[in-house]
């Protein structure tokens, strides 16, 4: 960074400086460091350096740290904006988000300071999401594609245990007493977790008379029309009186019937 200063830390290795998952990110461990420089600038690019021009430079950047880096929300939505998909774009707001590195808040504030960013109104709602309790990629992917787009009853999110181990729910239909939790691969592939998921799904079951789901990427990202249909089944018999509609012309649902 010497040889192009005035420079910062951008995107991804912004992120990481304040304290960001690499893998989350999918941050090669020998990839380019990504430096942001004035927009005036004309630079030849070192090699192992993506090179990022900026017109907010002095706004965005934290100039006190060593080496100097932007600022985690303009950095987050910086990558979420360029990120290869939407899935791609709800991992970083949400990972960075449960580490408690922001809020998002803080990132819907710095998103309105902002001109120009890819996928704005896709964030700026992923944000008010994740805001309302969808903490995770699965979470939110679970909210949009399963939940909304079937029309199942809107569900509490991150509702805490209360009962048994200590905890909070995915997801909670209250007035049917049906508790369904969404396991990403990342935190439940060990013995240990997996043993700590079934101990509060008995504990739901025993202690507070509900009923729990549990459901893995396959189920809400691959065949998301056909649980919404299961779970809207399940609701049903739990004393639902509405029903699961279809999404759209292509919705898998049908083939459940």
């Amino acid at each position: 960074m010497l040889a192009l200063a005035p420079a910062a830390l951008s995107h991804e290795s912004a992120i990481i400086a304040a304290g960001g998952d690499a893998a989350g990110l999918n941050a090669k461990e020998n990839g380019p460091i990504q430096i942001v420089v004035d927009a005036k600038r004309n630079l030849v690019r070192p090699s192992g350096v993506s090179l990022h021009y900026s017109r907010h430079l002095s706004d965005r950047i934290l100039s006190h740290t060593n080496p100097p880096r932007v600022r985690l929300e303009h950095a987050v939505l910086d990558v979420a904006g360029e990120a290869t998909s939407d899935f791609a774009a709800i991992a970083c707001l949400s990972d960075v988000v449960q580490a408690r590195l922001t809020t998002p808040d803080r990132l819907l504030a710095a998103l309105a300071e902002r001109d120009r960013t890819g996928r704005r109104k896709f964030i700026e709602t992923v944000l008010i999401d994740v805001r309302d309790g969808a903490c995770s990629v699965l979470e939110h992917r679970y909210l949009i594609d399963v939940e909304r787009a079937h029309g199942l009853p809107r569900a509490v999110r991150q509702s805490p245990t209360m009962v048994g181990r200590r905890g909070y729910r995915d997801v909670e239909y209250r007035e049917w007493g049906l508790i369904v939790e969404l396991d990403g691969r990342l935190h439940h592939d060990s013995a240990s977790a997996r043993d700590a998921d079934l101990e509060r799904d008995l504990d739901a079951a025993v202690f507070a008379d509900k009923r729990s789901l549990r459901l893995g990427l396959g189920q809400v990202v691959d065949k998301s029309c056909r649980t919404a249909f299961k779970v809207g089944r399940v609701l049903s018999g739990l004393g639902w009186p509405g029903s699961v509609k279809s999404c759209g012309p292509q919705c898998a649902m049908e083939e459940c019937r």
